[in-house]
């Protein structure tokens, strides 16, 4: 293996599969996680010059660890860890669901944070390592809708900023928040909907998923302070909104 290395989790579809297009283009050998979406891996995978799939359920944290060990093992030259994988399902403030509390927060926070600490607390074989764990603009504009969803990447965040301060780790290891605002169709909406909430940011305009992705190979090759938040959101966080874009644009695409 002569090229540098990427482990997109929930890398097969949406944003993932972005992420791992751009830097499968970019000449970065791509391992693309999932969880039950095998087809859409595989043909991602075969349309890559350079790329593998992993299947994992990330609810298992264990496996998730035991994932990272066994990159380890076999990839000399992995550098960049991006925790993308996410599941949003609706709960709310006032009447949160445990099912789903407890799903968000495995597969959103507890199984990235302890892969990113598997992957930065290994010494063998490296010259600096990068996470890159996908959040949220929900972490400045916060609102009740989804709470499990929104608590777990809040939670994901935490986690990051620990994690930057962690003083046994390399000194040329970073980790980072990067943090999208409405991109793709979410939930159930139809796609009148899906335009009208994509524009409720400050520039009332489109955030590309390319855009997200371009960040995240920005943030792997650059040299940002660890720790830091990046914002692809056309501007959504510094907004206040009182509900969730996908109900803002519901009232607004009614008749």
């Amino acid at each position: 293996m002569t090229r540098k290395s990427v482990f997109v989790t929930g890398g097969a579809r949406r944003i993932g599969a972005t992420i791992a297009r751009t830097f499968g283009d970019a000449g970065w050998h791509v391992v693309i996680h999932y969880s039950t979406s095998r087809e859409e891996a595989q043909a991602l995978c075969d349309s890559l010059s350079s790329a593998e799939i992993v299947r994992c359920d990330l609810l298992n944290t264990a496996a998730a660890r035991g994932v990272v060990a066994d990159l380890l093992e076999r990839i000399d030259d992995w550098q960049v860890l991006v925790n993308c994988a996410s599941v949003f399902q609706p709960d709310e403030a006032d009447a949160p669901d445990e099912e789903v509390f407890n799903r968000a927060m495995a597969v959103n926070a507890r199984s990235p944070a302890a892969m990113a600490q598997a992957f930065l607390s290994d010494r063998e074989n490296r010259s600096g390592r990068v996470v890159i764990n996908i959040t949220d603009q929900k972490l400045e504009n916060t609102n009740p809708d989804f709470f499990s969803y929104t608590a777990s990447k809040h939670a994901l965040a935490a986690a990051t900023g620990m994690q930057a301060l962690d003083r046994s780790l390399h000194a040329d290891d970073r980790i980072y928040d990067l943090a999208p605002g409405a991109i793709l169709p979410s939930y159930d909406q139809d796609p009148k909907e899906t335009d009208v909430s994509h524009r409720l940011n400050l520039l009332q305009r489109k955030t590309k998923a390319a855009e997200v992705a371009q960040a995240a190979l920005w943030l792997a090759e650059g040299n940002l302070q660890s720790g830091e938040s990046l914002f692809i959101d056309s501007g959504q966080h510094l907004l206040s909104q009182p509900r969730d874009v996908i109900y803002l644009a519901r009232e607004k695409a009614r008749p």
